[in-house]
């Protein structure tokens, strides 16, 4: 295990005399990156200059509670690490040490917990719509993000006594020879167990999103086939051919059973696609309505696949609005983008905090080179900053609202100039 003393702040090392202005020059980069970052997220929900609040979602909620998780790193946190760095000395005490170290867990573990209920909403949101509905409704929303807090407090306040300077990371963590086996049934619960649900809930809905690919492909076969031979399907209709009745009957019945997922992937449409109970009603009518079967749209409009853009209400949520095919694509390729999103967010997550886990299990004795653990150590700040360089990469009502923001802070600036 590392070598960490308790009656010395000192992180003095030759090896890492020239390093530390490195982790200086990242850390102010971090904390004024994730501090300005984070806090236009939570503005942009809470003013949500968009119009018709497209921000003021559920979702958008969870990614708030993450941003809060972020702040209370970048702007309180950081700084003292970066005054850490440029000493090679902890300033501020034992009990500030400890306090440090709680905050730390702290702000990791909820981000961890809240990136585990963005997995479960989206996967929810894909395949059980009325599960969602009341999981992450807004009672439910108000249960949820305290007790991310509040659990983690809970796990993290017994260590009170052995959080202590951490002289290979140059800051305050939790004495973990001391605290086990408590300590390392915690890191397994949070990040392995932790990450490895987010991951396990993800992979379930690129399996729900590949489904409901290839029920696109295959309604959008059907429909060419019957806008090609539309006077085969009626004369053998007519002529009372219940066998092809039935069976182009029975194919409508499969695509509007197929589009239920992309129905659920929409996460807005209230009602159930009337496709399904059209194929049970043509099935008994007979051949007189073979080809609405063949096409259960009617050519009209697409099947439950493809569901309508949502129109956000003035409570944060959204409803339907008028089925429109281009508006149907949009609202499937923005579901996409924002699952992908989410998933970035987890991959970056992972990225940044998986060198120092395996670096510490693997250097138990504490050999390894100072500078290696403080390098690891700099990439989990990453974390805390980079979330919303992806929200505005990768969202672009994020991205909107952020150029909104930032250009009403400069426009002081750009009156006094021209003045």
């Amino acid at each position: 295990m590392l070598n960490i003393t308790n009656d010395s702040f000192s992180c003095y090392d030759p090896s890492v005399e020239g390093y530390r202005y490195f982790g200086v020059l990242w850390g102010s980069f971090v904390s004024v990156v994730g501090t300005v970052g984070n806090i236009l997220t939570i503005l942009a929900f809470a003013t949500d200059s968009l119009p018709a609040g497209l921000l003021r979602t559920r979702f958008n909620v969870l990614i708030v509670n993450l941003a809060v998780a972020d702040i209370l790193y970048c702007t309180l946190l950081q700084p003292v690490t970066i005054d850490s760095y440029l000493h090679l000395h902890w300033r501020g005490g034992p009990l500030w040490c400890r306090i440090f170290g709680l905050l730390v867990c702290l702000s990791k573990s909820v981000s961890i917990l809240t990136l585990c209920l963005i997995a479960v909403s989206r996967y929810l949101l894909v395949a059980r719509r009325p599960v969602f509905e009341r999981v992450f409704s807004r009672r439910g929303l108000a249960l949820l993000l305290p007790s991310t807090w509040v659990l983690t407090l809970a796990s993290f306040g017994p260590f009170w006594s052995v959080y202590v300077f951490v002289p290979q990371v140059c800051t305050c963590s939790f004495h973990r020879t001391r605290g086990r086996p408590y300590t390392t049934i915690l890191l397994i619960f949070y990040f392995f167990i932790g990450l490895g649900c987010v991951g396990f809930f993800y992979l379930l809905i690129y399996r729900r999103v590949r489904v409901a690919a290839k029920a696109l492909v295959k309604y959008r076969f059907s429909r060419r086939s019957s806008r090609k031979k539309p006077h085969l399907i009626k004369a053998q209709g007519t002529e009372g051919d219940s066998g092809l009745g039935s069976g182009v009957a029975t194919h409508g019945c499969e695509i509007s059973s197929q589009g239920e997922l992309a129905h659920n992937m929409s996460g807005d449409r209230e009602e159930e696609h009337t496709g399904i109970s059209s194929c049970s009603h043509t099935t008994t009518q007979g051949s007189a309505h073979a080809s609405h079967s063949a096409d259960p749209t009617g050519g009209e409009e697409p099947p439950p696949d493809f569901t309508p853009a949502p129109t956000p209400t003035h409570h944060g949520y959204t409803t339907p609005s008028a089925v429109q095919p281009s508006s149907s694509s949009e609202e499937d390729g923005e579901l996409k983008r924002v699952t992908r999103m989410c998933f970035t967010v987890f991959l970056c997550f992972v990225f940044c905090f998986v060198p120092f886990l395996l670096l510490n299990m693997a250097d138990k004795q504490g050999r390894a080179p100072q500078a290696l653990h403080m390098f690891c150590d700099n990439l989990t700040w990453l974390n805390s900053c980079i979330n919303p360089i992806l929200y505005a990469a990768m969202n672009r009502q994020f991205g909107q609202a952020y150029k909104a923001l930032l250009s009403r802070a400069a426009s002081p600036l750009r009156s006094l100039w021209t003045h």
